[in-house]
């Protein structure tokens, strides 16, 4: 547990310890997602707990077939809180699918319990990156800038800028880098996004309008976009993964040790 990253995205550590004794399976990594993870945490933000656990093999040899997503939600002094895990083999074969979700969640630094395994998988990240993740970006930034359009609120607005930065970034640096305020500071950001983030610090679902006229927005988002469509085309990140047959091993590796 790195209790000093999570005290600095203001999350207890000792709140967070109770997540590894209530899970049936054995972890092998939970961390912190969403909000706190992104940088732009507001004072009722939920903690979003993302990981992957290990099926004992009984589960995978039956008849039936195994529940290989978990999901558990429990309220902690009034903040409600969620765990989703997946088996090892599915969280693997997500990694393998160009889902840049999954690879923020294993290399989340916001970390509430780690294992080996779970320093393997980070360590062949790097192994099944493309330049193809480009469209999971695009395609959640679309997905949220609809979102926007329709409420208006800072929220949805924070997570089409954030995506898109990640995407122009990973495409340029080969590294997943999901904390709006560092993209900022790395990129050519707009110049009001730190506005934003501590317009949504006060106010979950308050009006972005109020920081940033819509005309400078969508001019902002677009360009943003052409970003990613050129860093996409000039990136030096291959087609395809090649981490396949490593984390097959993995996966049984960790299976049979279990």
């Amino acid at each position: 547990m790195d209790e000093r990253a999570l005290r600095a995205a203001g999350l207890p550590a000792t709140d967070l310890a109770p997540v590894i004794a209530g899970e049936n399976d054995p972890l092998v990594f939970a961390t912190v997602s969403g909000a706190h993870l992104y940088g732009f945490p507001s004072r009722d933000s939920d903690v979003d707990l993302r990981g992957a656990h290990l099926l004992p093999v009984r589960e995978l040899v039956g008849l039936r077939e195994p529940e290989e997503t978990r999901s558990r939600m429990w309220d902690r002094d009034g903040v409600e809180m969620d765990l989703v895990s997946h088996d090892l083999r599915k969280f693997a074969r997500l990694m393998l699918r160009r889902n840049g979700y999954v690879l923020e969640q294993l290399l989340s630094p916001l970390v509430v319990h780690t294992t080996p395994v779970h320093q393997e998988l980070a360590a062949l990240a790097p192994d099944v990156l493309t330049r193809f993740h480009a469209h999971h970006y695009r395609g959640f930034a679309r997905t949220q800038w609809r979102l926007f359009e329709k409420t208006g609120e800072l929220k949805p607005l924070l997570y089409t800028l954030r995506v898109l930065l990640t995407g122009i970034h990973l495409m340029g640096s080969g590294e997943v880098v999901a904390h709006l305020p560092t993209l900022t500071e790395e990129l050519d950001a707009p110049a009001y996004v730190p506005e934003l983030i501590e317009a949504k610090a006060r106010a979950e679902h308050g009006p972005a309008g109020e920081v940033v006229a819509a005309g400078r927005l969508h001019a902002d988002v677009r360009a943003l976009h052409t970003r990613l469509d050129e860093a996409e085309a000039a990136s030096r990140l291959p087609d395809a993964p090649s981490a396949y047959d490593a984390l097959a091993d993995l996966v049984v590796r960790a299976r049979v040790g279990a």
